[in-house]
């Protein structure tokens, strides 16, 4: 019984994982807002889930290394949001990933147009917004609770074997 339910928990955090590209996909592509790089980035730990979390549903085997995998991933996503969230606070200094100065060799103006239509977003930026808060910082809150349940997942595996 128990593993039918651990089953059903894991179908949800996929199609979560899967909710959340989709929606950062839409908001860039369709609504016109540019990510900056670590937004980007942030979505690394949600296409790995569902390809991890694709793999175990469809061969139907889940072992405890995958939940321990998915639990590290999903607080590797808050870490990476808290620190994208503290950029956007102005609490920590942008890094090397967030660098928006690269030199430009050339000074035309055709060349100088293509270079800004090209320019990253900076990570400072919240160019989107829900209820007042940024799409990090919804982040974090979401990675943390999702990384929560794959741990208790983890920790009562034995017990629903």
């Amino acid at each position: 019984m128990s593993q039918i339910k651990n089953k059903k928990i894991l179908s949800l955090i996929l199609l979560f994982s899967i909710f959340a590209v989709i929606t950062a996909y839409f908001i860039q592509y369709i609504l016109g807002h540019q990510p900056c790089n670590l937004c980007l980035i942030e979505r690394i730990p949600y296409i790995f889930s569902i390809i991890v979390l694709s793999a175990c549903l469809f061969s139907n085997k889940f072992d405890k290394i995958t939940l321990i995998i998915l639990s590290l991933t999903f607080f590797a996503a808050a870490l990476l949001s808290f620190y994208h969230f503290g950029i956007e606070q102005g609490f920590i200094t942008e890094s090397l990933v967030c660098d928006l100065n690269s030199p430009n060799n050339e000074l035309s103006k055709e060349a100088l147009l293509n270079q800004l239509k090209k320019m990253p977003v900076s990570c400072k930026d919240v160019t989107f917004k829900i209820f007042g808060l940024s799409l990090a910082t919804f982040n974090i809150f979401i990675s943390l609770i999702l990384s929560v349940i794959t741990m208790k997942l983890f920790l009562s595996y034995e017990k629903n074997k």
